[in-house]
């Protein structure tokens, strides 16, 4: 059984912001964690989860996912984002995250559990660290590309 625990963090929604991973397996732990000039919370907490999957070098897990966000759960739990990809993600925002997400998805058991951001969680709260501490690194925080192409760089 593999844990992994995400959070993503943006000042300004657009604006710098990162994300934080933690990835638990029996006495193996790890930390990720990566920080963007502009983005948006809800790009940074897909891209936890896409990375914290990714992280994994087999495929056939059994992984449970704990993250505090509603967007990525559901649209998950809920099945929303196999509509959005029958429609061309039509009006959907963050489609090149979400068809990364769904490459890594299907070469695990995926299982989420919600958990209350801010609320003592610790490793909610570890991972909301670093999320905040990536998105305040200014002199690391890398491009994403795709948002700023579609929104511009300020």
């Amino acid at each position: 059984m593999i844990e992994i625990f995400t959070d993503g963090a943006s000042s300004g929604n657009p604006g710098p912001g990162g994300y934080g991973v933690i990835l638990r397996a029996g006495q193996y732990y790890k930390e990720l964690s990566e920080g963007f000039r502009k983005t948006t919370n809800n790009r940074m907490e897909l891209l936890a989860v896409i990375v914290g999957l990714e992280a994994l070098k087999k495929p056939g897990h059994h992984v449970t996912i704990y993250s505090d966000s509603k967007y990525v759960i559901d649209a998950v739990e809920k099945k929303w984002v196999f509509g959005w990809l029958k429609k061309g993600f039509a009006g959907k925002k963050n489609m090149d995250l979400w068809l990364r997400f769904l490459q890594v998805y299907k070469l695990h058991q995926i299982k989420f559990v919600w958990v209350k951001g801010h609320a003592g969680h610790p490793e909610n709260e570890r991972c909301d660290q670093l999320a905040v501490q990536a998105g305040k690194d200014k002199q690391n925080l890398k491009i994403d590309r795709v948002f700023e192409m579609e929104n511009g760089p300020d």
